[in-house]
């Protein structure tokens, strides 16, 4: 288990750590300006749009146009955007008044927003996050600038709150993007997340959208991805310019419901992927375990006077100076990580975010398994 986990932090997470994000030429810069349309979904999200709109509106790009797509709000969003935009000059709307059977209600926004599009690139956010700069769009569609590049993965961290629940949430997110960051620069992407991603929107209607999971709640972001991306097509994009931040749940209830409808995706992904991110969090979890059962079982034999014998003692050393050579390396590396994603959490508290991910793992793992397939549809 030690050594799975070894090979993923030295080979694959080492890469997010000493990545140098390219500085493209102008001609490279030029070739990538011609036009890209912003999206932004939308439900009752009045409040978040009337902070949003203005933030993307003044974007430094020289082409660009900004899509809300309203779906059935009854907040008062249709009449802010009838009303109240017209200063927002790269500002346009659709509003979508009903829910369609065949297709969760996300989903279809999205396709309706793709044909809708004005401009070949598109740029997905969501209501409730604000780019970290002016510079966003220019710096997220930079690498598309390369003919063969379709896709750019970006970074979207979580604002920090007291509390452990808030912890938790930036730690799973820094984990996950380590592990999509990492396994894309390995030439094995498998997902990205809808609040800062960008691709073409021929590879959109060449792979038929969404087609093959249209009723699956969720993935309009992450399993598209897993279908169309290739070691060719995708770019990541750590520029902390592109970053989109987000508010986080606060409530442990909100954020179960979250994190149920992420993890039934999972088992959508291509069979390579499940492998390497069942190995991935198998490993992480059974270290622990493991560690915890020789530390227990240490701890018996010393209450029950039954010394050690001399073969035991040296596998007892062996061991722990691996899961203590592991556990560093880990803190290095994703401490590393975590200063380059906007200091995402301390680096102090890596060993502790290490154990409590691999807990966070194991009880989900076991809730997936034991949770029948949620056969509601819900937009968020």
């Amino acid at each position: 288990m030690v050594s799975v986990q070894l090979i993923y932090v030295l080979f694959v997470f080492s890469r997010t750590a000493f990545y140098r994000q390219p500085n493209p030429p102008d001609s490279v810069l030029n070739a990538a300006s011609s036009g890209v349309t912003v999206i932004v979904c939308a439900r009752n999200e009045l409040a978040n749009l009337t902070e949003l709109l203005p933030l993307l509106n003044s974007q430094n790009y020289p082409t660009f146009e900004v899509l809300v797509m309203d779906d059935r709000s009854t907040d008062g969003t249709d009449r802010y955007l009838e009303h109240e935009i017209g200063d927002l000059s790269q500002v346009r709307f659709i509003r979508i008044d009903k829910e369609h059977e065949h297709v969760t209600s996300k989903k279809y926004a999205l396709t309706i927003a793709l044909k809708k599009a004005l401009y070949p690139t598109v740029l997905l956010t969501d209501a409730d996050c604000r780019p970290a700069s002016a510079d966003w769009l220019t710096t997220m569609v930079a690498p598309l600038g390369n003919n063969k590049k379709e896709i750019v993965l970006g970074f979207s961290p979580y604002e920090s709150q007291p509390g452990l629940l808030n912890l938790l949430i930036r730690a799973e997110t820094l984990f996950t993007a380590v592990q999509y960051f990492s396994l894309a620069l390995a030439g094995r992407p498998y997902m990205g997340v809808g609040r800062n991603l960008a691709y073409r929107k021929h590879l959109f209607f060449a792979n038929r959208g969404f087609y093959t999971h249209m009723n699956v709640l969720g993935g309009d972001d992450d399993l598209f991805i897993n279908e169309v991306a290739t070691r060719r097509n995708t770019a990541i994009c750590l520029d902390p310019a592109t970053f989109t931040w987000s508010k986080p749940k606060e409530t442990w209830s909100e954020w179960r419901r979250q994190k149920r409808r992420h993890l039934s995706v999972g088992k959508h992904y291509k069979r390579g992927n499940k492998i390497r991110l069942g190995l991935l969090s198998g490993s992480h979890v059974l270290t622990w375990l493991l560690a915890l059962v020789v530390g227990l079982v240490i701890i018996t034999k010393a209450l029950l006077h039954d010394p050690l014998m001399t073969d035991e003692w040296l596998l007892l050393l062996i061991a722990t100076a691996l899961f203590a050579f592991r556990l560093l390396l880990f803190w290095g590396i994703v401490g590393r990580i975590s200063y380059r994603l906007a200091h995402t959490i301390h680096w102090a508290t890596i060993p502790f975010i290490d154990l409590m991910l691999a807990t966070y793992y194991g009880l989900a793992g076991l809730k997936t398994l034991a949770t029948r397939r949620n056969k509601g549809y819900h937009w968020r």
